[in-house]
């Protein structure tokens, strides 16, 4: 009776891999760019909304994302950054970028649902607005758009994810630019002994002239 054995081949191995570090690489760059452009986008959208009296009227205040806080735009650069700094390291190097992307998400995420609920930027506008430190915005209210930047957070910290557990397997760049890489060097042609410059050139580098 013949037995077959489970055990998978070799290059079967390579192919699944291969096949993995591939998709699981799409995969990245489409969620740390959607990710980053939605964050970069939601930003520059209205968070907050409310009024201010002035002269006994109501004033409409607005507050963008970028008013309310900065965080979320300077992490999704650094995502940006991040995500691109994948494929110029290798081992240990991609693995902390890894981390910094992953960390640049999470940490979008967390901004943007924390200031989902902040009025303070429309406070400082009302103070403003009626010339009162002591002012506060009125009918305060809040858009959906803080949680399209934490969705753009979890996209790229869906990415540094995915190259901490699959960036083994993705390209790098080419080593050829790499430091300590050897150049071949060049032949020198031989001086003409009818152009003594040429000869004269020759024997400053300590090379025989003759070409022998």
């Amino acid at each position: 009776m013949e037995y077959v054995t489970a055990v998978p081949h070799p290059r079967s191995e390579a192919a699944a891999s291969a096949r993995s570090g591939r998709r699981s690489l799409a995969v990245a760059l489409l969620c740390g760019a959607l990710g980053a452009a939605v964050a970069l986008l939601a930003t520059r959208q209205r968070w907050a909304e409310g009024t201010a009296t002035v002269a006994g009227g109501a004033f409409p205040l607005t507050a963008k994302g970028s008013d309310v806080t900065g965080v979320p735009a300077a992490l999704a650069i650094v995502g940006l950054a991040a995500l691109v700094a994948v494929f110029a390291v290798r081992r240990a190097g991609r693995v902390l970028v890894s981390g910094l992307l992953a960390l640049s998400g999470a940490g979008i995420v967390t901004a943007a649902l924390v200031a989902a609920s902040d009025g303070s930027a429309l406070d400082e506008e009302a103070a403003k607005a009626s010339g009162d430190t002591s002012a506060t915005v009125a009918a305060l209210t809040h858009t959906g758009w803080p949680y399209v930047a934490a969705a753009g957070g979890v996209l790229i910290l869906l990415a540094g994810l995915l190259a901490l557990r699959y960036g083994s397997l993705w390209p790098a760049m080419s080593g050829r630019y790499e430091r300590g890489t050897a150049r071949p060097r060049r032949t020198a042609r031989p001086a003409d002994p009818d152009r003594p410059e040429e000869i004269w050139k020759a024997l400053d580098r300590g090379e025989d002239p003759t070409g022998a």
